[in-house]
């Protein structure tokens, strides 16, 4: 018997750093909370990683999405995606700076809060020149096998920060 699941998949380098170097990302628990992880000091050209949360404190997010620009385009607490009793999904902007943009539909500054969330719309963190872009896609699994695995936050926050550094020193100038 055939199961269906859903994944986020990354459409932009900076979206699959945030998902630990992998392109995708199987949706587990509802709803599933984004939201970034706290900026992080420079020292010497060179982005220093600081930890807000505490271990003993329940995460925010069950993906954290560590923005390192200058501009932050990612608010901490920044969408969800839901799933109704009936199977169907939506996105719902939690307040965030920057809005979400899903499909052609603007959520969060002032518009729409949430929207329905489709097979093959788009996921654009902030505004919609950010670089963090997702993919929603639905997909079946023969025997109700998945060959996905959750990422951890920690993970991803850990290999988005080398990526960046190592960016960093490649690039004097940014």
């Amino acid at each position: 018997m055939a199961r269906r699941f859903p994944l986020l998949v990354a459409l932009t380098g900076e979206a699959r750093l945030a998902l630990a170097g992998a392109s995708e990302l199987k949706l587990t628990r509802f709803p599933f909370r984004v939201g970034r992880e706290s900026r992080s000091p420079m020292e010497a050209g060179v982005v220093v990683h600081d930890e807000r949360r505490r271990q003993a404190v329940a995460p925010n997010n069950d993906l954290y999405i560590w923005d390192p620009g200058p501009l932050l385009n990612i608010s901490r607490e920044h969408f969800q995606i839901e799933r109704s009793d009936n199977g169907e999904y939506f996105v719902r902007d939690r307040g965030s700076t920057c809005g979400t943009l899903v499909g052609n539909v603007q959520l969060g500054l002032g518009g729409a809060e949430s929207c329905a969330l489709f097979p093959d719309n788009t996921i654009v963190v902030g505004t919609p020149k950010s670089p963090f872009v997702f993919r929603f896609e639905i997909r079946e699994t023969a025997g109700g096998r998945a060959t996905d695995e959750r990422l951890e936050s920690t993970s991803a926050r850990e290999k988005a920060q080398l990526a960046w550094n190592l960016k960093s020193e490649e690039s004097p100038e940014r």
